[in-house]
């Protein structure tokens, strides 16, 4: 992929007290791999964000004219759709489209329109024999060709080579089916170009859904998406987290015009609590944490510790890494001796341009997608949690998607999320309407960013801005 000319330059440095990323890495315990050491040059710049991107509804027609059709997107997971004929539904910006499984266990995807009067096709997943439109019954293969016709006599103007299916373009990768209406775009791993390498290491295509949550935001997209591209918010937003999570040592990387990632270091005390906490203390406060960040259990602390020094400037990280390994083996039975430290605690949140967002490493990884609502002040977002697959068992199926209603928080779902993932969504959907109330009784029009911690949104703008100014 051609280095893009905004990406160079100098990095605009943070001025956080104590360890940085790269000081924490030399201090693992496993050797490191390259792709967490690579750290982004760029200077992308100071312009402010016009607020018409979030909340004028000419910027959205926009967008499903000139950027929805031309990229990929992630419609679904295999473990959705693990058996031929299984279907799944996928639909953003205004378009409805239907994956079905095929009999050599490729997927194709379709437009899921019905060819006579429009009517979709499909409103569920399910597994198919064929699509049968339940208007008036034209009905197509599951590979997308005519099967028949309803009073076939009377459309004898209509030719059954000319009446397959709309196909849109697949691929697949690390378990993530991925679709485009853009027939010449780029293969997907040629696209995200050298992050393709990073998850080889991470191998999602081991990992099932074991969580699935959506809810409809009242916010724009962008707004919510945006949301989850920096660190910078936590202090105000999620300060329970402070404790053992070093929110300002995040890390911002830029590759080429598709993918951005942060790399937020767990088990060390945020700069912006007083240092005057011990590794003790850290340790303390993460293994009294249920949810994402907890650290799998308290048995095996102890054990951990062997050998690690009271004295060590990174004590909590090390015991936090070794504890979680021997809970995920024992677990899910796979071997992480040789995984680093960092693979194990650290948050690497990748998005993939524009509203895909899978986590790195070998801890359980969220995944979050955003897609449009019916008006440019809202969208829909879901959050999965995928868990590594039992060595040498059946991968699981999907967990269905659990639709939180609208006057619903998160916590509706504890249940399904636990009370400390569900609390962080909580405190992120307390922002979100009125971040896009905001924005529309703005006086000044603009949204001003942060140099280098909101580096990973301009990023995101600018290669939207590319799309639009086509």
């Amino acid at each position: 992929m051609p280095k893009d000319e905004n990406h160079s330059g100098n990095v605009p440095q943070s001025k956080c007290p104590g360890l940085s990323y790269t000081d924490m890495l030399d201090h693992d315990t496993r050797d490191v791999p390259e792709v967490l050491r690579e750290e982004s040059q760029f200077d992308l710049g100071t312009d402010p964000i016009p607020i018409e991107r979030y909340t004028s509804e000419d910027f959205a027609r926009l967008e499903n004219e000139k950027m929805w059709p031309k990229v990929w997107q992630f419609a679904a997971r295999e473990e959705e759709m693990p058996s031929p004929g299984d279907s799944v539904i996928f639909e953003n910006a205004g378009r409805s489209y239907v994956l079905i499984r095929q009999e050599d266990n490729s997927v194709r995807a379709f437009h899921n329109v019905c060819l006579h009067r429009g009517r979709k096709l499909r409103t569920q997943p399910g597994n198919v024999s064929s699509l049968k439109c339940p208007f008036h019954g034209f009905t197509w293969n599951t590979n997308g060709t005519l099967k028949e016709i309803p009073c076939a006599w009377d459309f004898s103007h209509l030719k059954p080579e000319e009446m397959s299916l709309p196909e849109l373009r697949v691929d697949r990768w690390q378990g993530f089916i991925m679709v485009s209406e853009n027939q010449e775009i780029a293969s997907f791993v040629d696209w995200i170009g050298p992050v393709a390498e990073h998850f080889e290491r991470w191998k999602l295509h081991e990992c099932y859904t074991a969580l699935w949550v959506a809810r409809v935001i009242p916010a724009n997209w962008k707004v919510a998406a945006e949301a989850f591209m920096e660190a910078y918010h936590s202090v105000t937003t999620h300060p329970q987290i402070l404790p053992f999570l070093g929110d300002a040592n995040t890390r911002y990387d830029l590759y080429g015009d598709y993918v951005n990632r942060a790399i937020t270091p767990s088990s060390v005390l945020s700069p912006h609590i007083a240092d005057n906490h011990d590794q003790n203390y850290i340790i303390e406060k993460l293994s009294a944490y249920s949810g994402r960040m907890a650290s799998g259990g308290n048995a095996g602390i102890e054990s951990a510790r062997e050998g690690i020094s009271e004295d060590d400037p990174v004590m909590a990280r090390k015991v936090m890494a070794q504890t979680k390994r021997g809970a995920f083996q024992e677990g899910d039975g796979r071997d992480y001796s040789d995984v680093c430290d960092a693979e194990m605690i650290d948050n690497f949140t990748y998005n993939v341009f524009p509203n895909f967002s899978p986590w790195g490493g070998f801890i359980p990884n969220l995944v979050y997608r955003w897609t449009t609502g019916r008006t440019p002040d809202e969208c829909m977002m879901e959050i999965r949690v995928l868990q590594r697959a039992p060595k040498d068992k059946p991968m699981p199926k999907s967990v269905p998607m659990h639709l939180i209603p609208e006057d619903k928080t998160f916590s509706d779902a504890v249940d399904i999320m636990g009370p400390s993932l569900a609390t962080v969504f909580d405190q992120d959907l307390s922002n979100l309407r009125y971040l896009q109330e905001g924005l529309k009784s703005s006086a000044t029009g603009k949204v001003q960013l942060g140099e280098y911690q909101e580096s990973r949104i301009r990023h995101f703008q600018n290669t939207l801005t590319k799309y639009i100014e086509a």
